[in-house]
């Protein structure tokens, strides 16, 4: 197979801004049973945000205007929620967009087989803009990164291939791939996932980890794609292309990065587990959060549903309960409830009842003398009352998904009677069928 870049038709600079690809088809099997009807960048973070929204909110505040997402598993809540919040932010006639591209199958009558080859599949793309500079990015992970800087660097080095990098502690880079780097920072070796990650060479506690940020010269890019896309691979970016190319010696550099915004810390999470997601959250709600989700310089933009102001109602003697270190998204109505260390999407109601350490998503009800506790509550449940959650890990084992540090997670279409005697999915046919009986 040969797919060649024709010159750009509309000169020098039609060709010379890059393009930004996004990669949000991940199903997000370690978020089950979070994302069982919805892919993973459509899962809500922060109360009033989705996952997707972070990666696209850097591209829109770096200038990078011309988006690409392409979507596969369970993607019509990823669908609404761009056309809804991020179609109207951009302007076509400034040839700004962000389009959602399914699996095309144009070069192979299959779903996509790894992270490379979901943009091989989508090569034409690269033929039909023709940007010098492709700008790969993961539509999962919460961060705020101005991606001018990264390419600038990339440009200045005239690499082959920019990976944006942060140091972590040895003991959690596992499930990364693992840099080493020279002083120049060009990469002279990169590991996927290492049983052993490679120390620092100045910090024997931390390893150098890739973000799974990438800008690439597309002549580089599209070379590689075709050639791994002959090979047997697992046609993965990280297993398979990168590790090729720093073995042979190309031009591989890392990027520190650097948090944008004001004040920043350096925070990056890859939210890839329950246990990941609510530590994540639990970070927000700290006293001073490393990702600030109110810095005016760098806004996190999403679509925010039409619903009435949060209200917060107690006893008139001011008994009721309280509200402390917590989110409280749009539409939610708390009254006479204890609410501590948790964040509450769109639309939660909670009456009479104490919630801690714990995220709700939309229009979760938790009615009189519950009690949760490190809990992760999906749409739409109704938790009973008197119902007790997170305080007895083996009667949650029972019922629930329990994380090995203790997160009970509650799936969403589950119905929970109120002596807690039983707990069942229900699929959308069953409940058609109640509604009709």
């Amino acid at each position: 197979m040969s797919i060649h870049l024709q010159p750009p038709q509309h000169g020098c600079e039609s060709g010379g801004r890059a393009l930004v690809i996004v990669l949000a088809g991940g199903q997000g099997q370690r978020l089950v049973p979070l994302t069982n009807n919805m892919a993973k960048p459509a899962a809500r973070f922060g109360g009033a945000y989705r996952m997707i929204d972070f990666t696209l909110s850097s591209c829109v505040n770096s200038g990078f205007r011309r988006i690409y997402l392409l979507t596969q598993f369970a993607s019509s809540s990823l669908n609404r929620h761009v056309r809804k919040g991020w179609a109207p932010l951009l302007n076509d006639d400034l040839d700004e967009f962000v389009d959602l591209i399914p699996p095309q199958k144009l070069f192979a009558d299959r779903w996509y087989a790894g992270t490379a080859d979901a943009v091989f599949q989508n090569l034409f793309l690269l033929q039909q803009e023709r940007p010098q500079n492709v700008i790969l990015l993961s539509g999962d992970h919460a961060y705020k990164m101005d991606y001018s800087l990264m390419l600038q660097q990339h440009q200045t080095t005239d690499a082959d291939l920019t990976i944006a990098c942060l140091a972590l502690p040895a003991e959690q880079c596992t499930q990364l791939g693992v840099v080493t780097a020279a002083a120049d920072g060009r990469i002279e070796q990169f590991v996927e996932k290492p049983a052993s990650p490679s120390p620092m060479p100045d910090n024997p506690d931390m390893a150098l980890v890739s973000m799974a940020v990438y800008i690439w010269r597309t002549e580089a890019l599209v070379r590689h794609l075709i050639a791994d896309a002959r090979r047997d691979t697992s046609h993965d970016f990280g297993k398979d292309i990168i590790p090729a190319m720093v073995a042979a010696g190309e031009e591989v550099y890392a990027y520190r990065f650097k948090s944008a915004g004001r004040g920043a810390d350096d925070y990056w999470r890859d939210i890839g587990t329950l246990s990941s997601y609510w530590q994540a959250h639990a970070d927000l709600v700290s006293p001073e959060p490393k990702l600030d989700l109110y810095d005016p310089t760098w806004p996190i933009y999403t679509y925010r549903p039409v619903v009435a102001p949060a209200k917060i109602t107690c006893s008139a003697d001011g008994s009721g309960g309280y509200v402390a270190d917590s989110i409280i998204s749009a539409g939610c109505l708390i009254t006479d409830a204890a609410v501590r260390q948790s964040v509450l999407s769109p639309g939660v109601s909670i009456r009479d009842a104490c919630v801690e350490q714990s995220v709700l998503m939309d229009d979760v009800t938790v009615a009189p003398g519950a009690h949760l506790c490190k809990a992760i509550v999906a749409e739409g449940v109704t938790i009973p009352a008197g119902m007790s959650i997170g305080d007895d890990r083996e009667r949650d084992a029972r019922r629930f998904v329990v994380t090995d540090d203790g997160i009970t997670v509650v799936p969403s279409r589950i119905v929970l009677d109120e002596q807690e005697s039983y707990a069942k999915v229900v699929s959308h046919e069953s409940n058609a069928c109640l509604s009709r009986s």
